[in-house]
């Protein structure tokens, strides 16, 4: 077990530049946990990597990994670490890395936690990173509080999915903005109403004490719709303009009275954990849009890039 299968891209571009390359089978140095990976989540940031939309933070430094994000075994343990074994079924995110979507990945203990039970790998990691986004975005960042109206954008993707479900556990007021044929299915997860976001005027949507924008266009206009006092809380910048998305967000947040905060998720074991009971309970329910191969991961960003998905695209490792 020398070598493994790993997604690699050798230039930035559109999905076809994605490959399935071999690669060392990481070491299980004393303090870190191998684990067989059995399925990752496709998500956004890893198409705006992917496509060099971010090469001016990230470089020119290839072969590039991807997947941030994991399901699967622990394999091997380190000297060093404790309360894991061989064989526990864990999930955990790499934080501000990537290389998850291949056969092994080589993590801290703390970045991983058990599994929930009651799910398959490809419904746990649907919920891996949306979830996580989901509780630091609104109870952490936002302090959304029950009787609060919420705005998500983007209300059927990976994290809208979820945020939605999160926003009603919380007690929030939730509305939705996604394409018209889902709005039915973001009800269906809890919002109290939704709207296309084809044909609503933002404007009509009214105030919201906090606006989750996992979209990233139209900062500015996004940002009229805070309530005084209102949070708005952004995952992502607009794919097409990244240095004036940047710039909009970096800008409320030194100088608005309507704050703008944005972030990088690095969760440690206690928030998976955390995840993982709100999984196990029911709280929080998976929703797989389609488990596509190892091999035909390109199509896998080329059917989120499309738009229209409901919950997440995973892959399966094996």
């Amino acid at each position: 077990m020398s070598e493994m299968n790993a997604v690699l891209f050798d230039r930035y571009g559109p999905p076809e530049v994605l490959y399935v390359g071999r690669r060392p089978v990481p070491a299980v140095t004393p303090e870190k946990v191998l684990v067989r990976v059995r399925a990752v989540g496709v998500n956004g940031g890893e198409l705006l990597l992917r496509a060099g939309k971010l090469r001016l933070v990230t470089g020119r430094a290839f072969p590039r990994a991807s997947g941030i994000d994991f399901v699967g075994e622990v394999a091997g343990v380190g000297d060093r670490v404790t309360g894991v074994r061989v064989g526990d079924r864990v999930w955990g995110l790499l934080g501000r890395r990537t290389g998850s979507m291949a056969e092994y990945v080589a993590v801290s203990p703390r970045q991983i936690a058990p599994a929930p039970e009651n799910l398959t790998p490809e419904e746990a990691v649907s919920l891996l990173a949306g979830g996580v986004t989901a509780v630091i975005a609104l109870r952490d960042k936002a302090a959304l509080r029950p009787g609060e109206r919420l705005l998500v954008r983007g209300g059927s993707g990976g994290v809208g999915s979820v945020a939605v479900q999160v926003g009603k556990l919380l007690g929030a007021h939730v509305v939705a903005l996604a394409g018209g044929k889902n709005l039915d299915f973001v009800r269906g997860l809890g919002a109290d109403d939704a709207f296309d976001h084809r044909t609503t005027a933002l404007s009509g949507l009214g105030r919201f004490d906090v606006v989750l924008d996992t979209v990233g266009t139209r900062p500015f206009e996004v940002r009229r719709l805070l309530a005084p006092g209102g949070r708005m809380v952004a995952i992502t910048i607009d794919a097409d303009r990244p240095v004036a998305g940047i710039a909009a967000v970096l800008a409320s947040a030194v100088h608005g009275k309507s704050r703008v905060r944005a972030f990088s998720g690095n969760p440690g074991s206690a928030l998976l954990n955390e995840v993982t009971r709100l999984a196990e309970r029911g709280e929080v329910i998976p929703v797989v849009d389609t488990v596509h191969p190892l091999d035909r991961v390109a199509d896998a960003h080329r059917a989120l890039e499309a738009g229209g998905v409901r919950g997440k695209h995973v892959v399966r490792i094996g």
